[in-house]
Order: structure tokens, then C-alpha cells, then sequence
């Protein structure tokens, strides 16, 4: 049916917001967790200290995304509705067990893993249900859903802040437990417009039949150009997207010590990525087809650039400037993610293209932080890390650059195939009409010779 464009669709939205908040809200502030974890777990004899802590926030980010192509097959198979619930059920178990280790290595596994399995399951309905309630408005309502993760990435590290130095980091993760209890109620709005039909077997109802291997994994997707172009070349632009999040509070410390107020800086990538994903989710909704893509690649070049300049700032106030623009540039590449699918590949296809997309988005997520990690431990500073960081979106922006021309030319090919079909088919009907008057008329002169 087509969507309503309301209604129901408004407390679906507000589920959805509230989703991308308390995910991405506590994934984004992982710099502020990051520290208290260093003080926490570390000891100034381990070398790799740096390099083994990032690895938790890093494995939790990644496995968000990774976990997206199996999502997207059972949100496929059971609809949004379940799949959320249980996943935010996943999510609580794992972030409260989390606040019951006593060494790093467990939270590998707790925070990077369950947390994070927990958290995927629970965010890709969320974009998914968006399409069922929204057409003509889905760039504005994804713009104000991917709000949701600003908003909370604006007020978290503050809170978070007060939370560790007065309760310690154990009872933190018990409090942030809660906004993992409520996206587990948000679930259960995620009413399907259409019931799930069940197949009828043997005169039973309600049995449910799995269907056939290719519906379920469905890698017809990657037939289309544009959506291979745009699959593979997003992940390369994200192998250093991550790094300011998880390093940038401890860069902060490195360069200015305790002087400066470094949550200040995740205020202001929290706050401008709101009002870019506002802005340009609507702008979006005035860009014709493919040609949104341009829009995720001016991002990229901003987000490379930006990430460049930080090792540059010797003043608090230049990074200040740098993370505003980083932000805006940041809520624009994520708020069209889903109208950009729906353009490349259909509504049809769109859970799985989305799941695809962010299961190799996991790839450089997880592993670009480490790295940082890695070099800060060898070199004693930030600054290579960061450099090196704002390369690949680029490189990655370049890429998508393409992907509208390409996508006209498959629409031009498909509509020459489609008119090739028609005329073909018309021939065929002229053929026979034809052969069917020859074969008609000595058979009528016969009848009126006797």
C-alpha cells in the first residue's frame, strides 16, 4: 500500500529517534568511556595500553555494522517489530554485564560484542519501518531519526562525565542501562502495515514456512552497478571516520592536559551533526534520484579535510571550529543513507541493500581506531593518525562521485530493453493478425461461392 505519510508513522518516527539516540548516543561518546578505561584497567608499564583499550569501542562500532546483513534477513523473515525488541533485550543484557568486569578482556566480548549485537538488531528496523510509514517525506523524517543520535551525543558526554566521577564507571554503565530498557518498549511500535502472511499446510493456519535460500539472502542487489559502486566505496572512505570519535578526548589531554573542558568538543560535533541532518535531509528530498549521492561525497571531502586539521590546532578554540564543520558534514552523510538506497535498488530490496552496506562498513570502522591506537603507542602523539585518517574519505568521495552517471545509464539501458520488448511484442501481434486475415478470407469466399 502507499505509505500514509503520518498517522501512526509520527510515533513509529519518535521509536526510531529515540533508537538512533540511545545506540550511536552512547557509541559517539565512547571517547569519555575510552578514558575512564585507560585509568581504570591500565597500568603505566603496559606499552600497548592505548592500542588494547581501543579495541572495545572500536569492536563495539564494528559489530553494529557487521551484524547488519544477518539483521536484515531476519528482519526480512519475522518483520521489525520483533526483531527490535529482541534486539534491545540483547543490548541490556550485554551493557549490564558489562558493569560486572573487573579486567579489559571481558568487555571485548560484553560491550564489543553482546552490547553491540544487541544494538544492530535493535537500529536497522528502525530505518527499515521509516519506508513502510513515508515516502514524499522520508529524507526529512530520516534527517530528524538521525537527529536523535546528536541530540543524545550532545548531552551524554556530560552526563557521563558527572556519572563516572561520582559513581565510577561500573554504576555508569547500569545507568545507561536504562536508555537501553526504553528502546526495548520503543520496539514494540513498529507496527507492520501489512500482516505477515503465513502459508497454509495440510489445512493448518499460522505455519510458518521458511522461503527459498535466494529470498533470504537476496545478492540480486549487487547486480545493480550504482549499488556495488556505492556498497564498496562508502567502506573505504570510513577507515579513519572513526578515529576522532574514539581518540580525539584523549588527543585533547595529550596536547592541552586537564585545562580545557574536552567534552566540549563531542557538544559540538553532537550539535551541528543534528542541524546537518535536519538541513540536509530535507535538502535531499529536492535533489532528483541518484544525484543525492553528490551530496554524501561534498561530506566526505569535508570530513577528510577536517580530520587533517586537528593535529594542526594549537588552540582550543581552532578545534573547536574544526569539530563544528566535522559534524555538519557528518549529519549529512548519515541522513541520507536510507533515501539513497531506495533510490539505487527499490523499497523492495532496500533492508537487505542497507544490511549489505553496513555489514562492510564494519570492516574499516573496526579496524581504523586500533591503528590509531597503535601508531599513538609508537610514536608518542596523534598527529600521523590523524593525517593519515582524513585520506580515505577522500579517496572514498571521489568514488561515489560516478555513481550517478552510472545509475542513468543503467535507467537508460533498462527503458531501451523495455521499449525493445514492447515493439517486439507488437511486431508478434501484427504477425498473427496478419497471418490470421490470410487464412481467414478464402475460407469466407468458399462459404459465399456455395
Amino acid at each position: 500500500p502507499e505509505p500514509p505519510e503520518g498517522g501512526w508513522g509520527w510515533v513509529v518516527m519518535l521509536a526510531a529517534m529515540w533508537c538512533n539516540g540511545a545506540v550511536f548516543g552512547i557509541q559517539n561518546s565512547c571517547g569519555v568511556l575510552f578514558v575512564s578505561m585507560l585509568r581504570l584497567f591500565g597500568s603505566s608499564e603496559d606499552k600497548q595500553l592505548v592500542f588494547k583499550t581501543a579495541w572495545v569501542s572500536s569492536l563495539s562500532m564494528g559489530m553494529v555494522f557487521f551484524c547488519s546483513p544477518i539483521v536484515s534477513v531476519f528482519t526480512d523473515l519475522f518483520g521489525c517489530r520483533k526483531v527490535a525488541v529482541i534486539g534491545a533485550a540483547v543490548g541490556l543484557v550485554g551493557l549490564l554485564s558489562s558493569s560486572f568486569v573487573s579486567t579489559i578482556e571481558p568487555l571485548y566480548f560484553t560491550y564489543g560484542i553482546l552490547f553491540a549485537c544487541g544494538c544492530s538488531f535493535a537500529y536497522q528496523p528502525s530505518l527499515v519501518i521509516l519506508g513502510h510509514y513515508f515516502k514524499k517525506r522520508l529524507g526529512l523524517v530520516n534527517g530528524i531519526v538521525t537527529a536523535g543520535s546528536s541530540l543524545f551525543t550532545v548531552s551524554l558526554p556530560f552526563l557521563l562525565r558527572v556519572l563516572i566521577d561520582s559513581v565510577d564507571l561500573y554504576n555508569t554503565l547500569r545507568v545507561l542501562c536504562i536508555l537501553m530498557f526504553v528502546l526495548f518498549l520503543a520496539g514494540f511500535t513498529y507496527k507492520p502495515l501489512v500482516a505477515i502472511t503465513k502459508d497454509k499446510e495440510g489445512g493448518k493456519k499460522g505455519k510458518f514456512k521458511f522461503p527459498p535460500a535466494k529470498k533470504i539472502c537476496n545478492f540480486s542487489v549487487f547486480k545493480v552497478l550504482s549499488y556495488r559502486i556505492w556498497a564498496f566505496g562508502i567502506p573505504a572512505a570510513l577507515f579513519g571516520y572513526f578515529v576522532p570519535y574514539v581518540h580525539l578526548m584523549n588527543h585533547v589531554k595529550d596536547r592541552f592536559g586537564d585545562s580545557v573542558p574536552e567534552e566540549v568538543l563531542l557538544l559540538c560535533l553532537g550539535i551541528t551533526s543534528g542541524v546537518g541532518r535536519l538541513i540536509f535531509g530535507r535538502v535531499a528530498d529536492y535533489i532528483p534520484g541518484a544525484k543525492k549521492i553528490y551530496l554524501q561525497a561534498i561530506s566526505f571531502f569535508f570530513i577528510g579535510l577536517m580530520s587533517m586539521m586537528i593535529p594542526l590546532c594549537h588552540v582550543f578554540g581552532a578545534l573547536i571550529a574544526v569539530c563544528l564543520f566535522m559534524g555538519l558534514f557528518d549529519g549529512c552523510f548519515i541522513c541520507i543513507m536510507g533515501p539513497i538506497a531506495f533510490e539505487l535498488v527499490g523499497a523492495q530490496d532496500v533492508s537487505q541493500a542497507i544490511g549489505f552496506l553496513l555489514g562492510l562498513m564494519s570492516v574499516p570502522m573496526t579496524v581504523g581506531p586500533p591503528i590509531a591506537g597503535l601508531l599513538r603507542d609508537k610514536l608518542g602523539s596523534y598527529d600521523v593518525a590523524f593525517y593519515l585518517a582524513g585520506v580515505p574519505p577522500l579517496i572514498g568521495g571521489a568514488v561515489l562521485c560516478f555513481i550517478p552517471w552510472v545509475h542513468e545509464r543503467q535507467k537508460l539501458k533498462e527503458r531501451a530493453k523495455h521499449v525493445d520488448g514492447e515493439t517486439t511484442e507488437k511486431m508478434l501481434e501484427n504477425e498473427s493478425t496478419l497471418v490470421s486475415d490470410t487464412t481467414v478470407k478464402p475460407v469466407k469466399e468458399l462459404d459465399s461461392g456455395f
